[in-house]
């Protein structure tokens, strides 16, 4: 035992691990807010993407039994031969393919987020208990 190493020491070392396990706890209760938007997004962004793959679009032209959109969803039909259906700028692949991107970085950084608020949450939890991590 080195001299700086007092009972006195130790004993306010130990004072301080019920403040930082606190912080911890709060710390993890942000985060986990922060990825509960990212995931509310995600999921946004997903719905957004899946409507815009498969939704029929454009005029709607009128049969014997039923109205319908003249153009079909990406999904359906990925390369649409009217010149109409390929104005609608949102339905063409380059744009699809943005909004898939967004979705999928939403969708990492909800996941990630939840790791770390789980990880601090249980590294909260060790520090209030008295369990120290090994060195």
């Amino acid at each position: 035992m080195e001299a700086d190493e007092t009972p006195q020491a130790v004993s306010v070392l130990e004072d301080t691990a019920p403040e930082r396990a606190e912080k911890q706890a709060r710390d993890a209760r942000r985060i986990e807010g922060w990825s509960i938007a990212w995931m509310l997004l995600a999921m946004l962004v997903w719905g957004c993407f899946i409507f815009l793959m498969v939704a029929d679009y454009g005029p709607e032209a009128s049969s014997y039994k039923r109205t319908h959109a003249v153009c079909q969803g990406p999904l359906g039909d990925p390369s649409p031969q009217d010149r109409i259906c390929r104005s609608d700028e949102l339905r063409q692949w380059p744009a699809l393919m943005g909004i898939l991107a967004l979705a999928s970085v939403a969708t990492v950084t909800a996941a990630a987020t939840m790791v770390y608020a789980k990880v601090l949450a249980r590294l909260a939890h060790s520090v209030g208990c008295g369990v120290r991590p090994q060195s």
